[in-house]
């Protein structure tokens, strides 16, 4: 019989009383960490809340046993994407629950990771659990469904001293920061129960060693803030981004036609301001205008509605000639399925594919094409079709297509001499990817995205947050071009700049400033893309290797004795 009182109080006084309130802990949790970003309660989010609101999942980790702790990761992932990503039910029903379900299972593993290092390291786990969780951010993001909204991070993007590291470390190191000290609290309000004396005494080597590092943190945070407020561009680039407000999609070819008019309208407005480029957003003009200019309508007549479409493109081509600066904007590109037959099937049905892809419309033609590389996972890009066909043919049946996948890291030129990259919708989520257009030799980042769809500001917002911290990686100006929000300007320093109103029918002009790579040169994020990130999940695996494999032998000489 075993001895109950040798029990840890984690196993001795456990009952479902118990399991209710640690659940209730990490629902409560979820909720508050969500109020710490851009969402439906607050506008903007309360940034420093993230600081405080994972404290509660450290208590639970460390307090609760190995059999609940994979279920509690699962409940705190699915909860806080609910209430975090609640605008996702506007985009598809199925979004919402694919989205939180995916990420309650990627939390299964860091719960059960952090409840290790609980157990392997004990009082000083909280470095450890730092790690882990960076690694969990990076790994989480770098698969098939790789999604980094709600990461820790993003919510300080309003305090602009603490994300000027990101040149440096990406948003990596800021995670570590802001995870050690609830990993620490957490940890210790188990431990001590509020001994406040014992924790200064038994602690003081590692609230030095913190503090040394926030300090080093806050300090070079406002040294480089300072240094990228006075740094003067190598040009300014004139541009007019017209937002449309209308997801582009919807409607047909009547749609199609009304958002073409108010985007010809609004650009032939904003000329009156001489800018150097007309800016759209992703897919403002539907009809494929490389398709139906290789494939006149006439060897297409029998597809119905096809000529009208052809004609629409025409007027785009028109529009386009008489235009005295060049149109950016993202259009689908139309190719055929099989290079081998002509542009119709034998069944009447188009040979056709799509990417997704942003055009420079210049001199009558396009002059350069970027294809979309990072599709949406399960609504432009599925590729477990063998592996999964029920869920494959799900998705179609849920009206889900595919693009193809872009491979090119296109950098356009303009006539002024400004090189600049367009990472397409989400692609600026991801901070490899503008790394990558920088390192091949663009100037500025032109976002372009469609976010219309999902009827929330704070959606949009969070979208928008998410690039500052790409502007300060790469010390590059962001314009953001969007057809409802958060059409914008982020320079390096990662400041949102003169937002447009979202969900108006508008323009803007912006004098984005321009800071050459051959004057400023690159920064470590662009030549060491994710290294802190890379060195933290190899750093996590050997520790917890380690931290078990000398247990164990603890173990093994305790059971000899």
């Amino acid at each position: 019989m075993k001895n109950v009182a040798a029990l840890s109080p984690a196993r001795r006084n456990r009952n479902l009383g118990t399991i209710c309130s640690e659940v209730l802990v990490l629902l409560v949790s979820a909720f508050i960490y969500s109020l710490a970003f851009p969402g439906f309660i607050t506008e903007k989010g309360i940034g420093f809340i993230a600081f405080l609101a994972i404290i509660p999942v450290f208590y639970v980790i460390k307090r609760t046993t190995w059999p609940w702790v994979w279920v509690y990761g699962f409940i705190f992932g699915f909860s806080f994407y609910y209430i975090f990503n609640y605008w996702l039910t506007t985009f598809h029903p199925l979004a919402i629950y694919i989205v939180t379900i995916i990420k309650g299972c990627e939390m299964i593993p860091l719960f059960l990771a952090l409840k290790a290092a609980t157990v392997f390291f004990k009082k000083r786990a909280f470095w450890v659990e730092g790690l882990i969780w960076v690694a969990y951010a990076y790994l989480s993001e770098g698969w098939f469904a790789g999604y980094p909204y709600g990461t820790i991070c993003y919510a300080l993007y309003r305090y602009l001293p603490l994300i000027q590291i990101a040149e440096y470390t990406g948003v990596w190191a800021i995670i570590f920061m802001m995870i050690v000290p609830q990993a620490f609290l957490g940890n210790w309000l188990y431990d001590n129960r509020f001994k406040i004396t014992s924790c200064f005494k038994t602690f003081k080597l590692d609230i030095i060693i913190y503090a040394v590092l926030f300090a080093a943190w806050l300090i070079s945070g406002f040294v480089s803030l300072s240094y990228w407020q006075k740094a003067e561009p190598n040009k300014t680039w004139k541009v007019a981004t017209i937002q449309h407000n209308h997801d582009s999609w919807k409607g047909g070819l009547q749609t199609y036609k009304i958002n073409f008019n108010n985007l010809r309208r609004l650009s032939l407005e904003a000329l009156q301001y001489d800018p150097d480029m007309i800016i759209w957003s992703e897919t403002a003009f539907i009809p494929s205008v490389a398709w139906h200019t290789n494939y006149h309508y006439s060897t297409t007549e029998d597809i119905q509605g096809n000529e009208e479409t052809a004609k629409l493109v025409e007027e785009f081509i028109k529009f386009g000639e008489e235009l005295p600066v060049p149109l950016l904007t993202g259009n689908p590109e139309g190719v055929l399925k099989d290079p081998t037959k002509g542009p119709l099937n034998e069944d009447g049905t188009f040979n056709r594919d799509y990417y997704n892809t942003i055009i420079m419309f210049a001199n009558g033609q396009i002059s350069q094409t970027y294809r979309k590389q990072h599709l949406v996972p399960f609504t432009e890009h599925f590729p477990y079709e063998k592996q999964l066909p029920w869920l494959y043919k799900t998705l179609l049946a849920n009206d889900y297509n595919w693009w193809l996948k872009g491979e090119e890291e296109t950098v356009f030129t303009t006539n002024e001499g400004v090189t600049f990259a367009t990472p397409i919708c989400f692609e600026d989520v991801f901070g490899y990817l503008p790394a990558g257009f920088v390192k091949k030799g663009a100037n500025v980042i032109v976002n372009m995205t469609n976010d219309n769809w999902s009827g929330a500001a704070s959606a949009e917002l969070q979208h928008a947050t998410i690039a500052t911290f790409r502007s300060v990686e790469t010390r590059k100006s962001t314009i953001r071009g969007t057809n409802s929000g958060i059409t914008c300007l982020i320079p390096p320093t990662g400041k949102i700049v003169d937002p447009m109103e979202p969900f108006k029918l508008s323009y803007k002009i912006y004098e984005v400033p321009v800071y050459e790579t051959a004057t400023y040169g690159e920064t470590f994020f662009v030549r060491h893309v994710d290294l802190f990130a890379k060195l933290a999940v190899y750093g996590s695996l050997l520790l917890l290797v380690l931290g078990f494999a000398y247990n164990l032998v603890i173990r093994f000489k305790g059971n000899k004795k």
